[in-house]
């Protein structure tokens, strides 16, 4: 089963990430994780949450246009280096991560870091194969 996540594109402005999680909690959506980025006037939001395709159209019956995207979410060791072993296996195959960020979920333990490749199936295939655990979409949203 694939994991996804909803990328939202909004002007950086006051008020935008309010409005966007004020419609997912009159849903009951529950936000597990939030990313949020700008570049000057604009940026994009990336939540992973309990529902996406729920989330999904709950925004879009609002008039807020977000993407359904696949991800990879990968559990790593909460040290140093955990993230770079992850990446190294990638970048031995020239994997090219668009979009990712991390969060801890047991410090000193484990962390989560979400992926987003163009092909994801290969790049989950190779994670897997290399001794990383891949979180099916209830594990990412528990």
């Amino acid at each position: 089963m694939k994991a996804y996540q909803l990328t939202i594109p909004v002007e950086n402005k006051p008020c935008v990430l309010a409005e966007i999680t004020s419609i997912l909690s009159r849903k009951k959506i529950n936000i597990r994780s939030a990313a949020i980025t700008s570049f000057g006037n604009s940026g994009f939001i990336n939540l992973i949450v309990n529902n996406p395709k729920q989330g999904h159209k709950a925004l879009a019956k609002e008039g807020i246009l977000a993407e359904l995207k696949e991800v990879i979410a990968v559990l790593i060791e909460d040290r140093p280096g955990g993230l770079d072993k992850l990446l190294q296996v990638l970048c031995t195959e020239n994997i090219n991560i668009e979009n990712g960020y991390g969060f801890v979920i047991e410090s000193r333990k484990n962390a989560v870091f979400v992926l987003e490749i163009k092909d994801p199936e290969p790049a989950k295939d190779l994670i897997e194969a290399s001794g990383f655990k891949t979180l099916t979409p209830q594990e990412l949203s528990a």
